[in-house]
Parts: structure tokens; C-alpha cells; sequence
């Protein structure tokens, strides 16, 4: 059931992928995202769910005491942006949604880098939860708005607080395709063979911490957002 040549070249992706996450918090999207479907869109997303599941566990397991206290509100946002956001995803084509999200990212980030400061308070993390449920939903990639509002916080609560973020979303994610019956045996399978590059990414993203740190960090980040909202953007022209 589980093509094996999809396996291997998709898992370097996932672990190039789970290198950059493990580093900044989120990314694995970004990398791994766009070449599973472009090797089999019948994979996605449940593949990468079922994938995504470990790592965030990985880094919580080294640095969950890090967790932003009001990471509640993020979870607030996703879940009161869930009727709007699923009315907002009916009324719009995924190339429209994917456009609008990709552009909003990519004007927030220009802003930022021009010493605009974005406040990091109930409002603005409710605002990333609803943001980020919206771009998980048009391209399997929600990490930027959590990257945007957290940018000028320790490295370590902006990596445990997305991975708690990313830990519920795929609970919640994989149990509704399972209930709705639009998880295959076949994405499970193969999201459990990503697993060990899951691993080795991880292991070669911890490194790579030592080197990012302050302004590293946030640039980092800032450079892994704006990269995400392009993939957003050109997410919508893969056949």
C-alpha cells in the first residue's frame, strides 16, 4: 500500500523540513507540503497530519516549560474563527484564499522588518489562531501567523508554544478525517514511514539552535514566514 519511492524522495523533504521546524518552530509545511503533492495529492493531507504528529512532540518533550502562558487565546482564536473561517473557505477558491493569506503575510512581514512592532497580547494571539487554522486549511501551512506575532520572543517559547499549537490541530485535524471517513489507510501508513525522517531532522535541527538566537532568531523566522506565504501563494497553481 505504501509506494516506497514516494516515500524516500518525499522524506527528504520532510526532513529538510523537520530541520528548519525544529530550529524556528514551524516550516515542515513549507518544504514537505508542495512535493507530496506533487507526487501524490491523493496523500495530502492526511500524510503529512499523521508525520506532523511527532515532531512538535519532540520539541515539547525538551521544552514544553517554555510554553507562552497564553497560548489559551491562540486556541480561542482557531476555535471562534472555526464558523467564519469554514464560511470564509466555502465563499472563496483555494486559489483565492491561498492569495489573500499569502499577501497579508507578506505585507505584515514588510511592515515588521520596518521596526513596526506587532503587540503580542489576547487580541493579536486570538487573531494568529484564527489566521493559522485558515492557512492550514487552504495550504497545509499554519505556522506563519504564530511566527509573526511570537517573532520577538525566546527561541525556545516560540518553538514549544507552535509545537503545543501544532500537537492539538493535528489530534483535532486527523480525528475529523477519520470521522468523515477522508482518512485512508494509506495516508496513515505513510505518514508513520515519514517518521524517521521526522527524527533525523529534528536531531540535526538541534545544532542549529545554538546558532539562532536574538535577532538571528527573529530574522530566521521572518525569512521562514515570508518563504511560507510564496508557497502559500503558488500553492494553488500545482496541477
Amino acid at each position: 500500500m505504501i509506494d516506497l519511492h514516494i516515500v524516500l524522495i518525499a522524506g527528504i523533504a520532510v526532513l529538510v523540513g523537520a530541520v528548519v521546524q525544529g530550529a524556528t518552530g514551524f516550516g515542515v509545511g513549507l518544504v514537505a507540503a508542495p512535493v507530496v503533492t506533487l507526487l501524490d495529492p491523493s496523500l495530502m493531507p492526511g500524510s503529512l497530519l499523521v508525520a506532523g504528529f511527532l515532531l512538535p512532540l519532540m520539541v515539547l518533550a525538551t521544552e514544553f516549560r517554555h510554553v507562552d502562558r497564553r497560548v489559551g487565546w491562540i486556541f480561542l482564536g482557531r476555535l471562534t474563527g472555526t464558523v467564519p473561517g469554514a464560511v470564509i473557505v466555502a465563499l472563496l477558491t483555494p486559489a483565492q484564499l491561498g492569495i489573500g493569506i499569502g499577501v497579508m503575510i507578506l505585507v505584515a512581514v514588510g511592515l515588521t522588518m520596518h521596526r513596526f512592532t506587532v503587540p503580542v497580547n489576547r487580541s493579536t494571539l486570538a487573531g494568529a489562531g484564527f489566521f493559522s487554522g485558515l492557512g492550514a486549511t487552504a495550504a497545509s501551512i499554519g505556522g506563519p501567523p504564530l511566527g509573526l506575532v511570537l517573532q520577538r520572543a525566546d527561541a525556545r517559547t516560540v518553538r514549544s508554544t507552535s509545537s503545543l499549537v501544532f500537537v492539538v490541530g493535528s489530534v483535532v485535524s486527523i480525528s475529523a478525517l477519520t470521522v468523515a471517513g477522508e482518512m485512508s489507510a494509506r495516508e496513515l501508513l505513510t505518514g508513520l514511514a515519514f517518521f524517521p525522517f521526522f527524527g533525523v531532522g529534528f536531531l540535526l535541527s538541534l545544532p542549529l539552535r545554538r546558532h539562532l538566537h536574538g535577532h538571528r532568531f527573529r530574522y530566521a523566522v521572518l525569512v521562514v514566514v515570508a518563504a511560507s506565504a510564496v508557497a502559500i501563494l503558488v500553492r494553488p497553481l500545482i496541477p
